[in-house]
């Protein structure tokens, strides 16, 4: 607006307690979205394992916990294809809309359809809807501020704090009803969550403005056919990987596991040998690869909290509350209070050091020591027999979680965007998304090896892996500085 000072903001912006107002609608579309996401996702391992008198499938539970791992690393390997969706067909703003609209028809099918039919249409459902909305709604906020507004860090930090919202919120509700009435209530409340948030989303959608509308780079007519086509060609390919057991349910946090190290192996390549990438670039690429490998060690810990401690809870947890058993998935919004706790703490920390806070691989480097040293604790009760460990020592386990995942996982993020080439900044940030994805895909894998008489072993050795990687990339810390070229 010709009329308006450079230095101040659009009189005719729409603002909630100093924020753009469509803030408001992103906060609340992710925080039902994450609502419904871990609301059913602290349930579904108990309704893969639990018997079919208990109303679930009776499956193996080994298995069972592989699928959670599994079905978790391909929601984060789906978040490439909504990227991809957002930039080259519908715009973000459309990708977020139609993204929930697919993760609500996955909450409905798994509420409705029984057995093994229910829980395959489910979380395919699920995982792509939830890719595509992860990878665009904070994407989409940032569109709401221009560069350099001071206000975006804020905007940013209670967009987290919707996210944590809606986290501790999901288990609480959809545990009680699994507990009273059944799992597919449960289920069905995930779907009504998503619902409310898409219902807010579409009534104030007004609220966005032109944000995320556009669609960047357009898909020509002419590529539409060949788009359809590689589609066609992945699903042939599943099929026919399943169909001559090359894929099995079994085999398939293994499978996830490999699939997404060969992608993250070959992004790394290409921006490596782009001639797009200039000198100063593919060093800070180099200097990515110890953080990535951190990162996956650190997420295949954390996100055990949905596979090996989700059975730990059910099976070693005394949830005894005053003379009543609260439901043992309540362990997922443990670590959400914790958060929501400490988030403003560790801003404030950051700012008031400012230069003098440890560098980003040091932050790396504590929050995987952190990490290990909290799974060590598991190991003073490895002793101990049925549901004899006391909440309230889990709760402060889940505190020390919080802790490295505040060190490491906003830290991640910022220093991702960053390091990144121009040329490929969504790929970049596609390959920090891989790094969760094998780490949960991970989770699932290294669940196989848990059992309640070997736990003093289990907890034991992958805390101490984790500490040992710590300890290396802290050692590494100086000379990954240094590739880094100026970013702290």
């Amino acid at each position: 607006m010709s009329g308006v000072a450079h230095d101040a903001k659009p009189s005719t912006e729409r603002t909630l307690f100093g924020h753009p107002i469509g803030l408001a609608n992103l906060f609340g579309v992710e925080l039902w979205e994450r609502f419904s996401f871990y609301g059913m996702l602290t349930i579904l391992g108990y309704y893969l394992y639990y018997s079919v008198t208990d109303g679930g499938l009776g499956m193996d539970k080994a298995t069972a916990t592989g699928i959670v791992g599994a079905y978790g690393g391909l929601v984060y390997l789906s978040t490439v294809l909504g990227g991809w969706i957002a930039d080259r067909v519908l715009g973000m703003e459309r990708t977020v809309l139609y993204g929930g609209v697919v993760v609500m028809a996955g909450h409905i099918a798994l509420a409705l359809i029984p057995g093994l039919a229910g829980v395959a249409v489910g979380l395919v459902a699920i995982a792509l809807g939830s890719g595509a909305l992860k990878a665009n709604a904070s994407s989409l906020l940032g569109t709401l501020y221009e560069k350099g507004d001071a206000r975006a860090d804020g905007g940013f930090t209670l967009f987290y704090l919707g996210i944590n919202t809606g986290a501790f919120a999901g288990p609480l509700i959809t545990g009680v009803l699994q507990s009273n009435v059944g799992f597919h209530w449960g289920f069905g409340a995930a779907a009504v969550g998503m619902a409310l948030g898409l219902t807010q989303y579409v009534v104030f959608r007004r609220n966005l403005g032109t944000h995320g509308r556009e669609v960047p780079n357009p898909l020509p007519r002419t590529a539409a056919p060949k788009a359809v086509a590689a589609l066609a060609g992945v699903i042939v390919l599943v099929a026919a990987a399943w169909a001559t057991k090359l894929l099995t349910l079994n085999s398939l946090p293994n499978v996830t596991t490999g699939v997404i190290v060969v992608a993250s192996i070959a992004y790394f390549a290409i921006m490596l040998t782009s001639p797009k990438v200039d000198a100063l670039e593919r060093t800070r690429v180099r200097a990515f690869i110890p953080l990535f490998v951190a990162n996956a060690v650190f997420w295949s810990l954390f996100q055990q909290m949905f596979t090996v401690l989700a059975v730990y809870s059910d099976e070693r947890i005394d949830w005894d509350v005053f003379g009543w058993t609260a439901p043992s998935n309540w362990i997922g919004s443990m670590e959400p209070v914790w958060i929501i706790a400490l988030s403003p703490l560790f801003a404030i920390l950051w700012t008031r050091l400012g230069n003098r806070a440890p560098s980003t691989p040091r932050k790396f480097a504590l929050g995987v020591v952190g990490m290990g040293a909290a799974f060590l604790l598991f190991t003073l009760f490895s002793g101990s027999h049925g549901k004899s460990v006391p909440i309230l020592f889990v709760f402060v386990v889940l505190g020390g979680f919080a802790i490295s995942e505040l060190l490491l996982s906003p830290i991640g993020l910022a220093v991702t965007t960053k390091l990144a080439p121009n040329a490929f900044r969504a790929q970049m940030m596609a390959l920090y998304f891989f790094s969760v994805g094998i780490g949960t895909s991970m989770s699932g894998v290294l669940s196989k090896f848990y059992h309640p008489s070997n736990e003093l072993a289990y907890f034991g050795i992958t805390g101490v892996v984790a500490i040992v990687v710590g300890v290396i990339v802290w050692l590494l810390a100086p000379f990954v500085s240094r590739q880094m070229e100026g970013v702290h």
